[in-house]
């Protein structure tokens, strides 16, 4: 194979994946790491891709720019519905307490949420919120704050100081992007401290998030890959990297 050949099926496998290794691509096409790294140079300056410690992403992954959550609410609702159905399974038992961050794959669940046993339920979602007010056997607490428009949920000093207080059996977090450099990140500051204080409440940490966001890295890193325990996602999710995270010990759910 020619090097433009094999430059051309990089860039096709960056953009199918989300994120490529240099090590797994050299071993794809038996080439040493020294030639894959030469092969991402010459991609990334002709715009094709950007890399990142270890590998290469698609132009645009790395990101400050955040959807809102009307925006996000009409995308990929299929799968985020069928994540909601598989993380059913990891909702506490009756009596249990569970933490539901802001976001579309978190008020997914609590769509969903069982009506047969009593839980008692903590968010920052003003939607989630007015979602659980009324459901049956939820007691809700709702974590105070300024509330971004964007997210429509509670951040700040006081959001993160009531957190601190808090010890759940669960905590649902949504995440825009997770990388194996990264971790888990957003792309606000102040959403960060909130996900970041959420995921030192909870006894288990579950993240629910679908496919694209893998690979992907923002601003903002909350979480380390080993402070999370079980990750739900959809089945377009890249066989590669879900065995790259089950492998740092990160139990990974397929809806």
């Amino acid at each position: 194979m020619y090097a433009e050949e094999r430059q051309q099926a990089i860039a096709g496998l960056v953009t199918q994946r989300g994120r490529v290794a240099v090590t797994a691509v050299a071993e794809h096409f038996g080439v040493t790491t020294e030639t894959v790294r030469r092969d991402l140079a010459v991609l990334e300056r002709a715009g094709m891709l950007r890399r990142v410690h270890g590998g290469a992403v698609p132009v645009g992954t790395l990101t400050v720019v955040e959807p809102g959550l009307g925006e996000r609410r009409t995308t990929r609702i299929e799968a985020k519905r069928r994540i909601a159905a598989a993380a059913l399974t990891l909702v506490p038992p009756a009596n249990g307490s569970l933490i539901l961050d802001g976001g579309s794959s978190t008020a997914a669940l609590a769509e969903v949420l069982p009506g047969d046993r009593s839980l008692v339920a903590a968010t920052n979602s003003v939607p989630i919120a007015a979602r659980l007010s009324n459901a049956p056997g939820v007691t809700l607490h709702v974590l105070g704050g300024r509330v971004r428009g964007v997210t429509q949920s509670a951040v700040g000093e006081s959001t993160v100081a009531a957190l601190a207080e808090l010890r759940a059996d669960v905590v649902f977090l949504g995440t825009n992007g997770i990388s194996l450099a990264h971790g888990f990140s957003t792309p606000d500051e102040a959403e960060a401290a909130v996900k970041r204080a959420m995921t030192r409440a909870g006894q288990r940490v579950v993240v629910l998030a679908d496919s694209s966001k893998l690979g992907r890295e923002h601003l903002v890193r909350f979480a380390a890959l080993t402070d999370v325990d079980v990750l739900v996602t959809d089945d377009e999710a890249d066989p590669a990297v879900v065995a790259e995270l089950e492998q740092q010990g990160i139990e990974v759910l397929v809806a």
